[in-house]
């Protein structure tokens, strides 16, 4: 480790008393860091779940495939409005459809979807 400065005159508990800078890992941390296209792509995911519509949407179809029409009347909303959402969470491959005849149903993109609205909920209930 290099140590770039003395003891900070102020201690706070949530920073180090010390700055040093652990150049071993920092350099491991640094040869697997995500580039930037794929940082962007992960906030534009989590900023999109950053809507409790969307959260309810993708509650619901975590737990059966559903077309606009029942996911209205599940949040109580207008389809148009319901569409819009959809809209975004496609557009960032969380959710899909199929047509069935005239009829569009979705559900969550894939597996991956599952897991990160699983473990997120978890996280949130403990």
């Amino acid at each position: 480790m290099t140590k770039l400065a003395t003891l900070s005159p102020t201690v706070s508990r949530d920073v180090c008393d010390a700055h040093y800078i652990n150049e071993k890992s920092v350099k491991a941390v640094q040869k697997a860091m995500i580039d930037d296209a794929v940082a962007e792509a992960l906030a534009e995911t989590f900023k999109v779940l950053s809507d409790p519509t969307r959260v309810k949407i993708l509650f619901a179809l975590s737990k059966a495939e559903l077309c606009v029409c029942d996911l209205s009347a599940l949040l109580g909303m207008n389809d148009s409005a319901v569409s819009h959402h959809l809209r975004l969470l496609r557009a960032l491959k969380l959710v899909k459809y199929r047509r069935e005849g005239r009829m569009a149903y979705y559900s969550l993109d894939d597996e991956h979807i599952e897991k990160l609205f699983q473990q997120g909920l978890e996280h949130v209930q403990e």
